[in-house]
This record gives structure tokens, sequence and C-alpha cells, in this order.
């Protein structure tokens, strides 16, 4: 699943109204009501605030308000452009300051979902996973062949010494972990060294690993 690493704002303009979006990273409801009461104080001159979140994975709570913008115009289409790009522990407000010049339900939806797409685009998005730790000893001969292996899996590296022996610590999809060791004996003729570790959460952050990923 993706959540919000770091949020982000944006603005668009539409016929002279201002759409400006915030973007937070919200693991409650408390703490998505809290941002968009910070908001409300801080854009309070603004004629709306409209907002939306999505809470938890995989059974999510949502919900989304106009503030006032005629019914499903705004925090809806904010909603609905949240879970197409499927994020979650997230929460968006969309301020407008109106600029004399009405856009109408199709425009609205538009602008507002417009601004949503604005607003993501300049946050930082996180990958979260669950993966097996997995160190490994091998001989330099078939360091190469490893190497490979790990690369063509997409598979985060942890660690890499060259000592005696070539040490890595890799991360597996817990899922796959059966099926990667088999391949590795294979590759290595059952000559490599193989430990387990504890099942943890990381994140993926622009191709970047990150292994806080309750953040």
């Amino acid at each position: 699943m993706k959540v919000i690493y770091q949020g982000g704002q944006a603005e668009i303009e539409r016929k002279k109204s201002r759409f400006i979006a915030h973007v937070a990273p919200a693991s409650s409801v408390g703490e998505a009501q809290a941002f968009i009461a910070d908001m409300k104080r801080q854009y309070w001159d603004a004629r709306h605030n409209c907002s939306a979140y999505i809470i938890g994975d995989p059974n999510p709570l949502m919900h989304c308000s106009d503030d006032g913008e005629p019914a499903q115009t705004a925090g809806r289409p904010m909603l609905d452009f949240l879970i197409s790009r499927e994020v979650t522990d997230v929460c968006l407000v969309v301020t407008r300051y109106f600029g004399g010049t009405l856009l109408g339900t199709g425009g609205l939806v538009r602008a507002y979902t417009d601004a949503s797409k604005a607003g993501l685009e300049a946050s930082r998005l996180m990958e979260k996973k669950e993966g097996i730790p997995l160190r490994l000893s091998l001989g330099y001969s078939d360091y190469g062949r490893i190497e490979h292996l790990i690369a063509e899996k997409s598979l985060p590296l942890l660690s890499q010494v060259f000592a005696q022996a070539v040490e890595l610590e890799l991360l597996t999809d817990p899922a796959g972990l059966r099926d990667l060791e088999d391949q590795i004996r294979d590759m290595t003729g059952g000559q490599a060294r193989m430990q387990e570790g504890d099942s943890i959460s990381y994140g993926i952050v622009d191709g970047e690993l990150v292994l806080d990923a309750q953040k």
C-alpha cells in the first residue's frame, strides 16, 4: 500500500478562483480532523475548505466534505482521486478563494480533481511492504550470479561485506522466501549459508529503501 511520507502543497487557478491543496499523512481519524481544523484556521477568510481522508487498510475509513460547495462537486471528487491513486493514511484539504466567476458543477469537479492531483504530485509517497531479512555467506565465485539474481528480482540490499567470504543481507517478500532460497542453493551448488531474520516493515520512497516504515 502507498502512504504519505511527506506532505505537499500546490495551487491552481480556474477563472480567477484559487484552489490551494494541502496533503498530509494521517494515521487516525483524529489526526485527519486536526489537520482539517488547522487548515480552516489558517485559511479562515476563504469561502470553502473542502476535505477528504482515507485511514487504514484493507478496510479503510473514508470521509469527505464539500464545505458549502454544491453536493458531490468537491469532497467526493477529491476522495475519488485518492482512491484511484491507491493511497491510504492521507488527508487532503483544498481551499478555494472565489474569483467572481461561477464554474458550474462540471467545472468544479475538474478543478477540485486537478487541485488534488497537484497536491499529491507535490508530496512524497511511500510504498509500504513487509519483508524477511535474509543473510547470505557465499564464495566469491558465486557472487556474480547472486548479484544478478538480486538485481533481477529488485530485492532491497541492506548490507554487503567482502571478507574471506561475501556476506550479504537482503530483504525478500515472505511469500517468495522459499523459492528464493531454492534458487540460491541451485546457483551455488548448495554452498551458500543462509539465515532468516524476523519479518520487518519497510518502505520505498523515490526508489530508496526506508526501514522506518511506521512513519
